[in-house]
């Protein structure tokens, strides 16, 4: 008998109990799970959107994600299969991913879910018509929130629109401006 191939490497979660929000990819890349840290390819523009958007008050390295946990904040992905295109993952590991998440998410009890772009949520938790913004179904008691995918290959969202699609929910979940970048005091809105 051959033996088996070994289990993949598996990105560890920047997750902990009743956070305001958690950051949901689709799956890992190559690149981060190698490296141990979320979103760490040079191309992805995730970082930078936290940044610009106000969840942060500076632009964090990967290797700084756990600081987001000081701030209420935390990642996670659907599909833990790290992949190099989303494109490589079946309909069932999406399903399957999308029990999982919503497992994960009801034990931890956050209050909001930002999912980083449409195709992830769509395929895993069949809404093939859903849209940016808030979501009407939460997910493990969580509220939904879809964001821009920040990955570098979508070029539908450059950054500045990207950084203001993130700032949008950042705004509705109550989360002050950490950034400063878009200064929201009254005289200026």
């Amino acid at each position: 008998m051959p033996d088996a191939d070994p289990p993949a490497a598996l990105l560890p979660d920047v997750l902990a109990d009743g956070l305001r929000v958690v950051f949901v990819g689709i799956n890992p890349g190559g690149g981060s799970v190698a490296a141990g840290h979320s979103f760490h390819s040079a191309g992805n523009r995730f970082w930078p959107a936290l940044y610009r958007s106000g969840f942060t008050p500076r632009l964090l390295r990967a290797e700084e994600e756990r600081l987001l946990l000081g701030w209420g904040m935390g990642i996670t992905s659907i599909v833990r299969r790290p992949t190099a295109r989303a494109s490589q993952l079946s309909r069932a590991e999406f399903v399957a991913g999308g029990q999982d998440l919503a497992e994960r998410i009801a034990a931890i009890r956050p209050q909001w879910l930002a999912m980083l772009g449409v195709t992830g949520y769509r395929a895993a938790f069949g809404a093939p018509k859903a849209q940016l913004g808030p979501q009407p179904e939460p997910i493990g008691g969580a509220r939904v929130w879809i964001v821009p995918n920040p990955s570098g290959l979508n070029a539908h969202y450059p950054p500045v629109a990207l950084a203001a699609e993130f700032a949008k929910m950042r705004a509705a979940v109550g989360l002050p401006d950490r950034s400063g970048v878009l200064d929201e005091s009254p005289s200026r809105m």
